[in-house]
């Protein structure tokens, strides 16, 4: 039997279960928050391109090392292509693949979870932070 990174390029599916398969790297990647919200204003401008500084702008709090840091790996997995105009400073521009624009359907489902389910979860986290007294009072 072959090992999961062969199979994986292959084009036989991951097995998020074992150790070794790479599926578990790539769900690391495409499961913060910043891939969400990069992938989504790259969705939203779709099929056009949207520069670096824009980009940055529109995801409120991420730092420019952060933010080149997840398009670098967004381009290297073919999410997202990258195209650079050769002037002075040069001018930097994103677009989703193909493949890029197919992960928006399910974190775009992800995101919407949260957003309808994040009163809950907070109340969930008040219950579990109280202490212990507090916590057995009120159930």
């Amino acid at each position: 039997m072959t090992s999961s990174t062969s199979r994986a390029r292959e084009g036989v599916r991951g097995d998020l279960f074992d150790p070794q398969c790479p599926t578990r790297r790539l769900l690391d990647r495409i499961g913060t928050k910043w891939t969400s919200m990069a992938v989504k204003v790259l969705a939203e401008a779709a099929p056009a391109e949207v520069r670096f500084a824009e980009l940055q702008r529109r995801m409120t709090g991420i730092s420019q090392k952060m933010l080149s840091a997840t398009l670098q790996g967004l381009t290297r997995d073919g999410l997202v292509g990258r195209r650079v105009e050769p002037t002075v400073p040069p001018r930097v521009y994103y677009r989703l693949t193909p493949l890029g624009l197919s992960l928006e359907g399910p974190l775009a489902a992800v995101r919407a979870w949260a957003e309808e389910h994040m009163a809950e979860i907070d109340r969930a986290n008040t219950r579990a932070d109280r202490p212990d007294a507090e916590r057995a009072a009120g159930e």
